[in-house]
This record gives C-alpha cells, structure tokens and sequence, in this order.
C-alpha cells in the first residue's frame, strides 16, 4: 500500500491509502483521480519495486515533475521528493504499520478535488500545454488540406480560409482529448492564422501602436511601440512555421528564398516592408523583420503632431518640394527616412508626372500622374535581375518631371545625382549617415562604385551641382524620430562641398534655427514663392516634446 499526501493551489490537502500500481489522472478509470484541464487521461504511474517507489510519466502534455525537473521516464521517489501533476503537488511514502487515522483509501476520495476557481479559468493560447495542441491541429490541418502539394494559386485568400477553417472543426469536433478550458475559438483561430496566414504576427500587424515585428527565431518575437522594444509572449509553433509564412510573403511577389539565396527583402500587401533571413546565415533560425506600414498615410500635420519637426521647418521644406530643390533624407535604420521621403514628395504639386523607383515597393503617393517602378532580383538560374541603377536610366525616357528614389544604396547615386542636374530638378531620395557631412561622403562613395574613373574632385563637383538640401533624421533614445538637421549644400571650395546648416534640434533644447538665410532666398521671392525670414531666427521655435513619433 501507499499512503498518498496531496495538497492542491488553494491549500486544501487530501491523503489517501492506495494499493499499488497507482493510475493517476482526470480520466474516470484512474486509480487517482484529479479532474483539472492541466491533468492527462493517463498522465503517472505510482508502482512499487521492492522498497522503493517508483514514478513513472505516460506522456502527457502538462508533463510530470519532481523537485522542479520533468521526469523523462521514470524516477525512483521518497517520502521527502515533491511530485508535481497539474495543480496537484503529492508526497508518496510506503504505509506505515497501522496506517494514519487522516487517509482515505482512494476508492473514497471524491472524483472531483475541490481546485479554486481561478484554476479553471481557459488556458491562455501562449502556454506551453496550448502551445502542444497548436502543433497537433496544425499538423492535423495541413494533412487534410494537403497544403503542399495542393494548387491554391487559384484560390482566393478567403476561400482557402475558409475551406481550412470547415476542416479544422471537423478535426476539433472529431478530438476528445482537448481539454475544455482551453479557448477553443483563440485556438482554432492561432492555428488557422499559421496554415493560411501568418501565425502569430497577424494580431500585431492589426494593432495600431506597433510600428515593428522582429522575429529572432520561432519562439522570440518583439515587437515596436512607441519607439521602445518590448517581447511578445506569442510564438510559431515551429521553425518551419516561420519557413512557411516567409514563403507564403515572397512566392506571389516572384522571390524566393532557400539556402542558395538566405535573405530576401519583399512587401505586404498593405506596403509593410519585409525582410527575411534564414539558416545557414541566421544561426538560431529563421529570422523575420517587418516594418509596417501606416494604416493611414501620413502628412505633414502628423508629424507635427509627432514632434518630429517644427512648424517652421515644416513650411521650408514643403517650400522646398514646391521650388523643385533637389532633396535627400538622411539617417540611420528606423530613423523616419521613408515616411518623411513620403509626406515630402505629397508636397509635389498635382500635374507633374513622377516616377517612383523602389527595391520593395512603400511610398504611397497621392498623385494621379504616377509611375511607380519596383527592381527585381535575379531567379534561380541567375538571370533577370533588375536593380535600382538599370530602372533610373529608364525612367530618365519616360519623360519625369521628378524621380523619387526609395534609397540610393550604390552605384545608382550616379544616374540619380545625373538625373537632377539634367532637367528633372526636385527629385528626392534617401539614404544611410548619420550626418549631412556623411551624407556627402557616402554620396561619393556610391558615385565612385560606378565604375567610371571620376576624379574625386570631379565628383564633389557634380554633387555639389546637385544636391540642395540634405535633411538629416534621427531616432532618439526615448523613441522618438526627429529632423535633428536641415542644412544647405552652397557650392565648392578649395576642393571641398561646402554646408551651411539652417535648422537644428537640440535634445534638451528643441527646434531652433541657426541664424542663416538659403542662398536661394533672393530667387525664391522672384519666383513667387519667397521664404519667411523669420523661420530661421536663432530663437527657440519649438520644443519638440510630444509622443514618440511612429516614422518608419
């Protein structure tokens, strides 16, 4: 016999008397009994070999613990061991002679132990036992919808979805061992978001206040608000999980991804920017960084509202767009240089015919007279690439009045810097400094990738024809995104690009101009268009304080 001490989360105890083998479960057949949604049918088994006691696990999901460690098999337990099933914590311990006047023999002790209510609430979908059960509907799920094998090309997302989701509650309907307090609705819908959509990150691209998804391998996700990284509790079931909803992103846009080709940089349908990364260069596994794009776009007024820039330097750059000056967005990764390359080029008057050139397509222009163009990589054999060079000397035949480059990255600087020195002034573009100076720098760098022997003095002079302003972004360490600089590019000497800076922001001092007027401000005033001298007085113009701005 052995005598059985347990005490459950609310601190009710029971002991009881019972002849070994001992079944434990929820099951009604069970030697010992615990009705708890945490318990297996069949979850342990107390048996005796000679003196000793031995516990052995049958393999359910909650799984069966002593002193804090999972038994793997089986382990041999005393009377000062801890048991752990579910909410139940046991002591086992041959019988004394005579017994104990508290036991019970197990025959009597009732089928339902008293489990405060608490315990039974549903079992939240990220835990590992609901975690167990998403693996088993989904590999469930993709036997009967055959996805691998099966054409869904012709169908629509709505009719895969649903055909996934009649089959998913038959498989439910069909499984009696999942526990009632799961949410069963949550489940099924975690597991259809993972064989038709994209798992767990579908909740986080449909929450406003993320503005980033970064996977770091299936079971490590974080995520972006308010300009701070915080860890999402959700995760894939599996590394081919996120194998899958990468292919599922990069298939329709023509990519692909494999170990011959390890990364790849693609789009949502709502122009969210992707980029995926997978073994042998992602050590810990697949990785996945998405950089939403906003659900509304976004204008100049929101990014006053952001703090991202001051009402001043709002009205000079729009000024700025509007008087067909050359512009580049500077910054860092995540600093802000897409949105604001988009609410800078919405300043382009209605009637001029713009050409958009993207390696993955996220500028939403409000233009009726809009080209947009998007480069492609090569394909499997090697051959049909295009890239952002080979489209910005097309697009110089398609009659621009301005080509806005999504980021200039290499030799493509040189048919850009071209392109706004030869009839297509107000063009715009971005790229990676962290200074207007390194802007200037990396600008003759890439020019010099061309591969066309420029003397270096010769560069300077063609991006000093070129380039006007440089408007420099910046992501602080509170999270906010803000025009940290807006300088002017004045021309060459002594063999140098010459700057003067107009606006600044200061961190612990806000907006503020720097005292100096453009070169271009005598022109501007003959055009109709003269600029507010007052913009750029040294005064403080603004604080800059507001929520983090969500620039991507």
């Amino acid at each position: 016999m052995l005598e059985i001490q347990m005490t459950f989360d609310d601190a009710t105890t029971r002991k009881i008397v019972a002849a070994a083998p001992v079944l434990i479960g929820r099951g009604v057949h069970c030697d010992l009994r615990i009705a708890n949604w945490r318990v297996g049918r069949q979850h342990a088994r107390l048996r005796r070999e000679a003196s000793a006691v031995v516990l052995e696990d049958l393999g359910a999901l909650g799984g069966t613990f002593v002193n804090g460690l999972r038994v793997a098999r089986h382990v041999q337990v005393g009377p000062d061991d801890e048991i752990l099933i579910g909410p139940c914590r046991l002591k086992v311990a041959p019988e004394r002679e005579g017994g104990s006047n508290a036991a019970v023999p197990a025959a009597l002790l009732p089928l339902s132990p008293p489990v405060r209510e608490a315990a039974a609430a549903p079992l939240p979908v990220s835990s590992l036992p609901s975690l167990q059960w998403r693996r088993r509907l989904h590999a469930a799920l993709l036997g009967a919808l055959d996805l691998r094998r099966r054409d869904v090309a012709g169908m629509s997302d709505a009719s895969l979805r649903a055909e996934a989701a009649r089959l998913l509650t038959l498989i439910v309907a069909e499984d009696a061992g999942l526990p009632l307090a799961v949410d069963r609705e949550a489940l099924c819908r975690e597991v259809l978001d993972e064989a038709v959509g994209l798992g767990p990150l579908e909740p986080l691209l449909a929450a406003p206040d993320v503005t980033e998804i970064m996977v770091n391998r299936h079971d490590e996700i974080y995520v972006e608000r308010e300009g701070r990284l915080w860890r999402h509790a959700g995760a894939f079931t599996g590394e081919q999980s996120v194998r899958r909803v990468i292919e599922r992103i990069v298939t329709p846009l023509g990519r692909r991804i494999d170990e011959s080709s390890p990364m790849v940089d693609a789009r949502l349908p709502d122009g969210s920017r992707v980029h995926a990364i997978i073994p042998p260069v992602a050590l810990k596994g697949a990785s996945l960084t998405i950089r939403k794009f906003p659900t509304r776009r976004p204008g100049m007024p929101d990014l006053l509202a952001a703090g991202a820039l001051s009402e001043a330097m709002a009205q000079f750059l729009a000024r700025c767009v509007r008087l067909r000056k050359n512009l580049v967005v500077s910054g860092g990764t995540g600093a802000g240089k897409t949105t604001l390359l988009n609410v800078l080029s919405n300043e382009i008057p209605e009637g001029e015919r713009i050409v958009t050139i993207e390696d993955a397509a996220e500028l939403r222009l409000s233009h009726e007279h809009l080209v947009s163009l998007e480069a492609r990589p090569s394909n499997q054999e090697g051959r049909g690439r295009i890239d952002i060079r080979e489209l910005v000397r097309n697009a110089l035949r398609m009659r621009p009045d301005r080509i806005v480059v999504g980021e200039c990255r290499g030799a493509e600087a040189f048919d850009m810097l071209t392109a706004m020195n030869t009839g297509h002034e107000g063009s715009l573009t971005t790229l990676h400094a962290n200074s207007a100076r390194d802007a200037l720098a990396r600008l003759e760098s890439m020019v010099l990738m061309a591969g066309l022997d420029l003397p270096l003095a010769v560069v300077r002079e063609h991006i000093a024809a070129s380039i006007d302003i440089i408007v420099q972004q910046a992501r602080l360490s509170d999270g906010r995104r803000v025009v940290v600089s807006v300088a002017e590019v004045t021309g060459m000497e002594s063999g140098r690009i010459q700057l003067q800076e107009l606006f600044r922001h200061a961190r612990h001092g806000g907006f503020a101009g720097c005292g100096i007027v453009p070169s271009f401000a005598q022109a501007s005033q003959e055009a109709g268009q003269a600029l507010d001298v007052s913009w750029f007085a040294v005064d403080r113009v603004a604080t800059g304080a507001g929520r983090a701005a969500s620039l991507s």
